[in-house]
């Protein structure tokens, strides 16, 4: 989508971190593992995958500091995870567990087949990702058996899975904010090309944001 890659390491040195965060436009935070309850208040619940403590700070600091900067600021999967506790919100550890549903929310994970479409998603027609993918209803893969559950003050639910699980939030502020559960990675090139467009307006805005910092 025209973005250059820049990866930030883990360290425990988050002065070092600070410093690439300032060479970068924007921050995209990815899938990966599950976030320490701890972040939230909660106790470990006995379905918890594994966490990385130092991936935990690494990329909740990242996202405060996105906030805070109005820098641009996309969360993945996990990502999304992340942004919402580290904003002040809460995750389900397990949906199984955690959540009355059907639908088999690690359904790709099981199958390993990255560009099924296994659900949809409904998509606010408000909503800046409506815009971006042009369509209020958008199918998509699930590798995941956390979501959210309290939304961060500051941040407005603007998808859900067909069993009301949030499968992406926006902010509610003027700068850019935006998470999607699903992995649109591994579907804009082949089952869902329109999930292309979300990684060309994350572009798009660090241009903006570069623009006006210079």
């Amino acid at each position: 989508a025209g973005g250059i890659p820049l990866i930030i390491y883990l360290t425990d040195d988050l002065s070092a971190t600070r410093a690439l965060y300032e060479l970068c436009a924007g921050i995209l935070l990815p899938g990966g593992d599950d976030v320490d309850p701890a972040y939230y208040g909660e106790a470990p619940h006995p379905q918890l995958g594994p966490v990385d403590p130092q991936r935990d700070a690494v990329e909740i600091a990242l996202a405060r500091w996105a906030q805070a900067d109005g820098k641009p600021l996309l969360g993945i999967c996990r990502g999304l995870q992340v942004i919402n506790v580290a904003l002040g919100g809460s995750l389900y550890q397990d949906i199984p567990s955690q959540f009355d549903t059907s639908i088999d929310h690690r359904a790709n994970t099981r199958t390993r087949a990255w560009t099924e479409l296994t659900h949809p998603l409904v998509i606010s027609a408000d909503s800046r990702l409506a815009t971006i993918l042009t369509a209020d209803q958008i199918g998509c893969n699930t590798m995941h058996h956390q979501a959210v559950k309290t939304l961060a003050p500051g941040l407005r639910a603007v998808a859900y899975a067909p069993d009301g699980i949030i499968e992406a939030f926006e902010t509610t502020g003027d700068h850019y904010l935006l998470a999607v559960q699903c992995h649109p990675e591994h579907l804009w090139d082949s089952s869902e090309p329109r999930w292309r467009a979300l990684f060309a307006d994350f572009v798009a805005a660090c241009r903006q944001y570069r623009s006006r910092a210079t």
